[in-house]
């Protein structure tokens, strides 16, 4: 189903979004890979190009308004058309909220809220357009479970689910706009290294003890979604790890 269509993932430098992107080439989509570190945004460019892939890379900071419409702008320039979106990028720098780490609230309320706001700004009037397309937008299983040292970070995937769904109220039936969330618990990614708060090194250490998912799992449960036929709207995945409890 997704054979030649073009998919745009944020946060694509690591962890799911590289996976993901790796998926949906080999299934057969056009991928625009953006992130910060275009080092690593190079080296995935190769790989997919090396399998016989269609990849087109950029520096993306989805903190950054213009950042994301001149993205869109330079996808649409060469392909002329967006159908996918994989919201992506994001932070956990998790931390108890008596610590008053501000500047990291800060960050994370810019990348995991207003990032998935201004990605998907850049590609709705596109979508709405040509009366197609499947936004994803990734959440997490604290999207649903608040846990202590959480209660910002599960605020963010909060406000993901809850976007999510107003998308999906606001654009399915009217314009044929799939739109799927994606609910991961633990996930062996870079996540977890950007926890500063050191009295949470004992939560770091148990996670890394957990037969956690895999990157691959998640771009699985993604290609799932958007390769499921245009009269099939997956408006939910959560996927844990079979040893996490909660």
């Amino acid at each position: 189903m997704i054979k030649d269509k073009v998919a745009i993932i944020t946060g694509a430098s690591s962890g799911i979004g590289f996976a993901t992107a790796l998926a949906l080439s080999k299934a057969g989509a056009k991928v625009a890979i953006g992130a910060r570190r275009v080092d690593r945004l190079e080296e995935l460019a190769k790989k997919i190009s090396t399998d016989g892939g269609e990849v087109f890379f950029q520096k993306l900071d989805v903190t950054q308004r213009i950042e994301c419409e001149n993205f869109a702008n330079a996808v649409l320039e060469k392909w002329g058309s967006i159908d996918i979106l994989v919201n992506n990028a994001g932070l956990m720098p998790l931390s108890f909220f008596k610590n008053l780490k501000i500047d990291e609230w800060d960050r994370m309320i810019d990348v995991n809220i207003k990032g998935v706001l201004y990605s998907t700004a850049s590609v709705i009037s596109h979508m709405k357009e040509k009366k197609s397309g499947h936004i994803v937008n990734l959440s997490s299983v604290a999207g649903r479970i608040v846990f202590p040292a959480g209660s910002v970070y599960c605020a963010t995937k909060h406000a993901v689910a809850a976007f999510s769904e107003g998308l999906r109220q606001e654009f399915s039936v009217r314009t044929n706009i799939r739109v799927t969330s994606i609910e991961p618990g633990v996930v062996a990614t870079e996540l977890n290294d950007t926890i500063t708060d050191e009295s949470l090194q004992g939560f770091v250490q148990n996670a890394k003890k957990m037969e956690a998912l895999q990157a691959e799992d998640i771009a699985n449960a993604i290609l799932y979604a958007v390769d499921s036929p245009s009269h099939v709207n997956v408006n939910e995945i959560l996927i844990r790890p079979t040893t996490q409890e909660r």
